[in-house]
C-alpha cells in the first residue's frame, strides 16, 4: 500500500471524527516537501498534544476504528498490516526545533486537510535530530544525509 495514500485516508477520518488537522511529518513528510524518495518506511503525523494526553481514548479510538491496533503506548504508535503509524505533538516544533507550528502551510488533498512543514522547517529537524546519538545509531547517520541534500536544495533555490 502507498503511505501517502494511507495518510489521507487517516486524515480524513480524523479530520471528521476529531476535528484535527494534523501535521505530515518524518521521512514521508519530507518525501512530499521535497519531492524526492526517502523510502519512508512509516507515517509519523503530529497531533495537539491534549489528543495524547486528556483526549487519548478519543484519538486511539478513531484509530482502531480504522483497524489500527496500538502495539507502542509510550511511542503512539499503530499497526496495521505492514503499515506503522507513530503520533506525536505538534507543540513539541517550537521547543525542539524553534518551529512556529501556527504558520505551517495547510494542504488540501482528496478532501483531507493537513499541515506541512517546508524544506527549511525540515532542515532545522533534521540537524537537531541528528545530534541525538540514539538516532545517529539507529538511522545509521540518515539524518546527517538528509541535512546534506536539504541544505543542497535551499542554496539551489536560493
Amino acid at each position: 500500500m502507498n503511505l501517502y495514500e494511507e495518510f489521507v485516508y487517516i486524515v480524513s477520518h480524523v479530520n471528521k471524527e476529531l476535528d484535527i488537522t494534523p501535521v505530515l511529518y518524518g521521512s514521508l513528510g519530507l518525501e512530499k516537501a521535497t519531492g524526492i524518495d526517502f523510502q519512508p518506511q512509516d507515517i509519523d503525523m503530529l497531533v495537539p498534544l491534549v489528543f495524547l494526553e486528556g483526549k487519548w481514548d478519543l484519538l486511539k479510538g478513531a484509530m482502531e476504528s480504522l483497524d489500527y491496533k496500538l502495539v507502542d503506548i509510550h511511542e503512539h504508535e499503530f499497526m496495521k498490516n505492514e503499515i506503522k503509524v507513530g503520533i506525536a505533538f505538534i507543540e513539541d516544533l517550537k521547543p525542539f526545533a524553534n518551529i512556529d507550528y501556527n504558520h505551517l502551510k495547510t494542504i488540501e488533498d482528496n478532501g483531507a486537510i493537513y499541515h506541512m512543514l517546508s524544506i527549511s522547517d525540515y532542515l532545522k529537524v533534521y540537524q537537531k535530530s541528528s545530534l541525538d546519538g540514539y538516532r545517529r545509531t539507529k538511522n545509521n547517520h540518515k539524518d546527517q544525509e538528509k541535512v546534506q541534500i536539504l541544505q543542497q536544495l535551499i542554496s539551489q533555490n536560493n
